[in-house]
């Protein structure tokens, strides 16, 4: 499963405490707020696409939607979503539990401005019932992730 190998991931720096693991599931950014029990924006959804045959992960504010003129000149293509099936194959875990950690090699993670509003946000850990809660530096240092980008609309600043 892919929890056990994020909970791996975390165990290097001492943080899998830290991984919570929840009686319901936290799939879409509605339920994981419910379960968290915090506001719905502070969800950083890890959206996964196809960018020159490999794919990337776009971690986002859960009140950020793609806008689509920004990412294809934030990435020179047009924003193409995986299918599930490409999700879990690509890069490793199964959708509503897509995060930004113990990802297959080459993929690259993007954190989008939209998180920039928070002190803490909520990524998932693998499965459809897990999440950690982690500050901005935190969330740069353990995603790996490539930079950050401004491809979302619709949230609030």
């Amino acid at each position: 499963m892919s929890i056990e190998r994020v909970k791996a991931y975390f165990g290097k720096y001492g943080m899998e405490e830290r991984i919570q693991e929840l009686d319901v599931s936290s799939a879409t950014v509605e339920l994981a707020a419910a379960a968290l029990h915090c506001e719905p924006q502070r969800i950083a959804k890890t959206l996964s696409f196809m960018v020159d045959g490999h794919a990337i992960l776009v971690v986002a504010a859960g009140d950020a939607k793609i806008d689509n003129s920004k990412y294809k000149v934030q990435f020179a293509a047009k924003a193409k979503m995986l299918t599930p099936e490409e999700v879990e194959t690509l890069v490793g875990h199964a959708v509503g539990g897509v995060c930004p950690f113990a990802v297959n090699e080459g993929v690259d993670a993007y954190l989008d401005v939209s998180l920039k509003r928070f002190d803490t946000v909520f990524p998932a850990c693998g499965s459809s019932n897990s999440a950690i809660e982690l500050t901005i530096p935190e969330l740069e240092e353990y995603s790996g992730y490539v930079g950050w980008v401004d491809v979302c609309k619709g949230y609030e600043s």
